[in-house]
């Protein structure tokens, strides 16, 4: 299985079968998912798209896989937060520039609690933490403050 970041929308998740056959998942900021199948003799044209809701996505993945793992969304809590990766392109805006400079928690509300730079986590980064594209944030907040906050390191 491959991944794709998606800016503003999520990962596309694309998987080749053993039968040889091509899905794809898109794993929309908002929960939403969407599954497609490929045609068989043509793996580029697409045979079935199905546009899930996050509970209608869940319900899925519980029936599949109950001890499911999504990579992207790190956790998620009865108040309503969740923790997601959100990578910073080299062409950003921010690249290079100081974290505090987003005002990312005045803006949206989330707090961006660790970042991952190639094989280095640096904890609680301070306002001066100074991005590098390719960096992933690890930002927690609610759905909507996160999906803003990846709309917002996403500028370029």
């Amino acid at each position: 299985m491959s991944s794709t970041p998606l800016a503003g929308i999520g990962v596309r998740y694309d998987l080749t079968t053993k039968e040889r056959r091509r899905l794809s998942v898109v794993a929309h900021r908002d929960g939403a998912r969407t599954l497609s199948a490929y045609e068989e003799d043509d793996p580029d044209a697409c045979a079935l798209s199905v546009r899930l809701t996050a509970g209608e996505a869940e319900a899925l993945i519980d029936a599949m896989m109950p001890a499911h793992h999504n990579p992207n969304l790190l956790s998620t809590t009865e108040l309503g937060l969740v923790a997601e990766r959100v990578e910073l392109s080299a062409t950003a805006h921010w690249n290079g520039r100081l974290l505090g400079d987003t005002r990312m928690r005045t803006e949206t509300g989330v707090s961006i609690v660790a970042v991952l730079r190639r094989a280095e986590a640096i904890p609680s980064p301070k306002p001066d933490f100074r991005l590098a594209g390719g960096d992933i944030l690890i930002v927690i907040g609610t759905r909507e403050g996160v999906a803003a906050a990846a709309t917002i390191l996403a500028r370029e």
